[in-house]
């Protein structure tokens, strides 16, 4: 019997051997030539749309700021004001644009699902150039502080617009006459046990309920601004050079809300869409920016030089309407109080915890939550200003965070594929960087002055 002749291969043979090497190369693995998304990978709570996180991300950004917009007003002028905000406004946003898109890049390369804030400061300069990866624990433990002591800051605006609140109320209704120290420490009745509920599911029926309030609030605000307003040329429409900084310091307090982006994104079914045009953070961004300068505008308009650290507190004292708002800005404080202190005792627990034995976890737990009520509380009695902790938070913990890091990371995780010493994006991220750290020497050096005068 003969053998058959073999058959010359035929193109198709060729190609199927070609690419059964290219599949050995990449480890015999077909998910090797897919590019990794990791959209695909986050667990099925991660499903919020394109909507939600850009409803969760205005909720985030209209916090307590927005009502301190008059106060930059008024340490800028009108035009100078309505024109830094926007530029303000701009560099805020580039600067998140920046820091999530890293932190997708880094998630598609180190196929991670998703990221946090500390943990895209960490892993950029562990997989940065050799020289700066020793400093990757630093970056994490920046990050982590810098958004803890901003949390404790706004907790300490809490304290002090609820007392002032309060205190008004009280001197109208004929309540008792004490300082704002007091209404300070008295917040301690309603914080401590507050603060000892470790579940936020059990705060988030409030916090539904709170956001329509504080909405309330806002537009009772704006009413009584556009009631019967001055004209323009009876205010400042710009100010000396020695209020810019204490306006970038307010402005950067109320506007920026990078501490919550990346959890949002993280919870996204489809984060390709947070950036890009027009995408959920520029929409955001955009909101944020027109509705800040415009209360800014009017209530510096409205108020002029008595314009205080919380627009309600500006309002008429002897009207139900304005007491209602006033009444509602401070039960939302307090909620709001409950919400943001989660953020710093994480901070804390998670670097303390392994060296507590696990049956004093509990107490452990509570101690640390009421040592920092005490804290907060007592800067807020010692100090009850508004305006000095807005300046100092927003000089010191948002020049860094919302920033300095941002443009660092981007430098670092580019550096040396398409960004060198002639690049513009180096150049363009060293003067964010010379601004930040400008804005937080010289609005730390003025709040401290400030705060010094006020004791």
């Amino acid at each position: 019997m003969e053998k058959e002749k073999p058959t010359a291969p035929t193109i198709r043979d060729v190609a199927d051997a070609y690419s059964s090497k290219v599949e050995l190369a990449y480890n015999g693995s077909r998910e090797d030539l897919d590019p990794y998304v990791p959209a695909d990978h986050r667990p099925l709570s991660s499903s919020t749309s394109s909507f939600g996180a850009l409803a969760h991300l205005l909720k985030a950004s209209l916090g307590s700021g927005v009502l301190a917009m008059p106060l930059a007003f008024k340490n800028a002028g009108l035009i100078v004001g309505s024109v830094g905000t926007i530029i303000i406004g701009f560099i805020c946003a580039h600067v998140i644009h920046v820091l999530v898109k890293t932190s997708q890049q880094l998630c598609v390369e180190l196929k991670k699902p998703c990221l946090g804030y500390a943990d895209t400061c960490d892993l950029v300069f562990q997989n940065g150039p050799k020289p700066v990866r020793k400093y990757a624990p630093f970056a994490r433990e920046l990050a982590d502080w810098a958004l803890a002591l901003t949390h404790l800051g706004a907790c300490c605006v809490y304290i002090v617009v609820v007392a002032e609140s309060f205190k008004q109320i009280s001197d109208v209704y004929g309540g008792p006459t004490w300082s704002v120290k007091i209404y300070c420490a008295l917040t301690l009745v309603v914080l401590v046990p507050l603060t000892q509920i470790t579940k936020l599911k059990y705060l988030v029926p409030f916090s539904a309920i709170a956001n329509f309030v504080w909405l309330g609030s806002i537009c009772i605000s704006i009413y009584y601004c556009l009631r019967d307003p001055p004209k323009a040329s009876e205010r400042n429409l710009a100010t000396s050079i020695t209020g810019v900084p204490t306006f970038i310091s307010t402005c950067l307090f109320a506007m920026e809300g990078i501490g919550v982006v990346m959890p949002i994104e993280n919870e996204m079914s489809k984060p390709g869409q947070f950036l890009g045009c027009p995408g959920v953070l520029n929409i955001a961004m955009s909101a944020v920016v027109l509705l800040y300068g415009f209360v800014g505008f009017a209530g510096y308009l409205s108020y002029g030089e008595e314009v205080k650290g919380s627009l309600t507190l500006n309002l008429p004292q002897d009207e139900i309407l304005a007491q209602t708002a006033k009444i509602l800005v401070a039960c939302v404080m307090i909620l709001s109080y409950a919400l943001v202190y989660y953020v710093p005792v994480d901070v804390v627990w998670r670097r303390v915890q392994d060296k507590i034995p696990a049956r004093f976890h509990r107490w452990s737990v509570a101690g640390i939550r009421l040592a920092g009520v005490l804290l907060t509380v007592g800067f807020a009695t010692a100090v009850p200003r508004i305006e000095l902790f807005m300046e100092l938070v927003g000089a010191v913990c948002l020049s860094v965070m919302g920033l300095l890091l941002p443009s660092v990371v981007e430098t670092v995780w580019r550096w040396g594929k398409d960004v060198g010493p002639s690049s513009w994006v180096f150049w363009k991220n060293a003067a964010i960087s010379l601004f930040s750290l400008v804005a937080m020497v010289s609005g730390v050096a003025y709040s401290i002055i400030s705060m010094l005068d006020s004791l």
